[in-house]
């Protein structure tokens, strides 16, 4: 009986209602690992380990930048970049407020969620968007004052399966 009940467990934490969910927890916030958070700074300090004596190995400099925590020690976050280059930043750096960062050279940012709709405008690769909602393959982001629709392959900042209302 324990042993069924842990693997219907198991299939329940990946799938409820047909929705994926992580299966690790970070082990501080409870929340899914990994998951996106942005830049709350202007500046951050990323550390070869979690403590302010660890070396410094680099500076992000860009308030809302995308970035995946994959782990979490204590007051610390390992986070991971657009380049998969990551270290460890101090929470009070992070906001759970969510951004994306446009990867393609030139996005349109669509009025509707399907690739013939019209264009609003276009944003540039590198460009730092508020992600809003997201469909199985769409988000609507926000930039400055214009918005749009965006295909979730052409923005690093949000899952694949990701769905937000």
């Amino acid at each position: 009986m324990l042993k069924t009940s842990k693997v219907i467990a198991g299939i329940l934490s990946v799938f409820l209602g047909g929705v994926a969910f992580a299966q690790e927890r970070g082990s501080v916030t409870n929340l899914p690992i990994p998951r996106f958070v942005s830049m709350k700074a202007d500046e951050g300090n990323v550390r070869r380990g979690p403590s302010k004596t660890q070396r410094i190995d680099w500076v992000y400099k860009h308030r809302d930048m995308p970035l995946k925590i994959v782990k979490e020690y204590e007051h610390w976050r390992r986070v991971e970049d657009i380049d998969g280059q990551g270290g460890w930043m101090h929470f009070r750096l992070l906001s759970t407020a969510r951004t994306v960062i446009f990867t393609e050279e030139k996005t349109p940012l669509r009025r509707r969620a399907y690739d013939g709709a019209e264009a609003r405008a276009f944003a540039e690769q590198g460009v730092i968007g508020k992600l809003d909602e997201c469909n199985p393959e769409w988000c609507k982001i926000f930039i400055g004052r214009e918005n749009g629709w965006v295909k979730k392959t052409e923005v690093w900042g949000v899952d694949a399966d990701e769905l937000r209302e």
